[in-house]
Formats: C-alpha cells, sequence, structure tokens
C-alpha cells in the first residue's frame, strides 16, 4: 500500500507518530505525563525501564511498551541508546489497531509484544532501519495489518460520540444532556471503552491542553500560569498548579526547566519527548 494510503487509513485512529529523542549521553530520562491518549513507545536500541514516579517498586523493563490512559506521573530511562519511535493512538484505534480495547490498559503499562504479538518484530526491525522514512513505513504497514486485523473492534458510534461531547463541554452533565441520555449510561461507555470515568477522562483533556499551552508559551517565551490556567478552564492559577502538582509530580516551571522548554534567547527550543499515554 502507498504510503499516503497507509497514513489515510490511520488517520482516524493515531494521534502521533514521530521520532523521539530522550537527550543526550548514554542515557535518557523523561517524565511520562497523563494523557487521553493510549502511547507506544519502541526504542531504537536496548529497552526501556519505567517506574510509576515515586513508586520505586514499580520499576519495569520493557523492550517496547504500551501505556494506558493514567492520571499518574511515571519516569522512562533508556539506556544504550536514547532514541526511537513514539506513537499516540485514540482509545478506538487502541482497539483497531492492536485487537485490545483501551479500558484493558487503563493506569497499566505492558510490552507491546504481550499486548500485540503480531507487532513484537518491530523493535528488532526499526533497529535495522537508517532513516526515519523507513522507520515510519515500517510502523505505519504493521498498523494497517492490525486495522485489516481488528478494524470492527473500535468502539462503536456510541463511544466516538460520547468522546466527542465530552470534548465539547467541560461538564458530565451536559454532555449527557447533549447526547440524550442519562449520566449513569454515559458514565457505563465511557468506563467500559476507556476504563476511565467521564469526569477522569475530561480532566485528562484538561490537562493535554494546558501542557500545549505551557509549551506554547514557553517556545514564545511568554510563559505566563495565570493565561495558561484561564485559557484552559482552571479556577485560577493556583488550581492549575494544584492539579499540574498532582498529575505531572511537580510544578509547571520546574517540569518547563527539566524538559528544556524554559525560553532562551535565539535559541530554538526542541520538541518534548513522549508522553507515555504518556
Amino acid at each position: 500500500m502507498p504510503a499516503q494510503q497507509r497514513s489515510a487509513a490511520l488517520v482516524p485512529f493515531v494521534a502521533t507518530l514521530s521520532p523521539y529523542e530522550l537527550g543526550p549521553g548514554p542515557a535518557g530520562l523523561h517524565r511520562g505525563l497523563p494523557s487521553s491518549t493510549v502511547s507506544i513507545t519502541i526504542p531504537e536500541a536496548d529497552s526501556l525501564e519505567i517506574a510509576w514516579l515515586g513508586r520505586p517498586a514499580s520499576r519495569e523493563r520493557f523492550r517496547a511498551v504500551v501505556a494506558g490512559l493514567h492520571l499518574d506521573p511515571a519516569e522512562l530511562r533508556q539506556e544504550g541508546g536514547t532514541r526511537g519511535v513514539w506513537l499516540t493512538l485514540s482509545p478506538p484505534g487502541a482497539a483497531a489497531l492492536l485487537g485490545v480495547p483501551a479500558s484493558a490498559l487503563a493506569g497499566q503499562v505492558a510490552d507491546l509484544a504481550d499486548v500485540a504479538p503480531a507487532m513484537a518484530h518491530l523493535p528488532e526491525r526499526l533497529a535495522a532501519c537508517r532513516s526515519w522514512p523507513h522507520r515510519r513505513a515500517l510502523v505505519e504497514a504493521a498498523l494497517v495489518a492490525g486495522l485489516a486485523r481488528h478494524r470492527a473492534s473500535t468502539g462503536g458510534p456510541g463511544l466516538r460520540a460520547a468522546l466527542a461531547a465530552l470534548s465539547g463541554t467541560g461538564r458530565v452533565q451536559e454532555a449527557a444532556r447533549l447526547l440524550g441520555c442519562s449520566r449513569r449510561h454515559l458514565s457505563a461507555t465511557v468506563r467500559g471503552g476507556l476504563g476511565v470515568t467521564p469526569k477522569e477522562y475530561q480532566r485528562l483533556l484538561r490537562f493535554e491542553a494546558a501542557r500545549g499551552r505551557l509549551v506554547a508559551a514557553a517556545r514564545a517565551g511568554t510563559v505566563s500560569l495565570a493565561a495558561v490556567a484561564a485559557a484552559s478552564g482552571f479556577a485560577d492559577q493556583a488550581h492549575f498548579t494544584r492539579e499540574w502538582r498532582a498529575m505531572a509530580g511537580c510544578a509547571p516551571a520546574e517540569w518547563l526547566r527539566a524538559e528544556g522548554l524554559v525560553p532562551k534567547s535565539s535559541i530554538p527550543l526542541p520538541p518534548p519527548g513522549p508522553t507515555m499515554g504518556a
């Protein structure tokens, strides 16, 4: 299948597909933040070590990792090479491409080979590719093959409509009204498809929106936490900072410094690393 057709077939299900760089040196460390997507991180070499922040006993090693929707931050460490491929899937995309509903992955990280055995070959084959276009084509081909196997497992129009309604309003009750259903029915649909509640899903959406605005402001050299808070639907800056600490494990300014996103005159800022879910 030509590259353009592959990409078009994946548009409804793949939110991001890009190379990543965890940083210079033999070992890269990155903080994986909560998000409303299912993420897949495939190192080009060696493996990933992941632990939920503040829970060192949770540390595990993966050759390639799939992370479901989660509301807690994690730490990703990659040794022996700090580059790889990172992609994020919409919740319906997890079922359509991997054959596993997003609800089965919620709050968890798992090896790609265990979640989608047909994709277990990707790490080794990616390591043999010599350019990003070849890596992208390899991953897209694997996803399109997964779509052919699992296309019927997308969660149905009810789940897609529920997610669209929750994305369009800040209140769960208003989303239920727009859908013409009860709040209980909406909750059952979302929990069954995603593994989180409608309120938690909206919390993830708001956090993602704030993260995007924070990065954009840092790139422009105009960081204002109060402005980011107001634009993202928080009551005030204090509310935004509390929520950021709860979901990122640090203050917004600390995260910006750790990611190298603090504005510096005449120095281009690098793109943020993978969210793992983040």
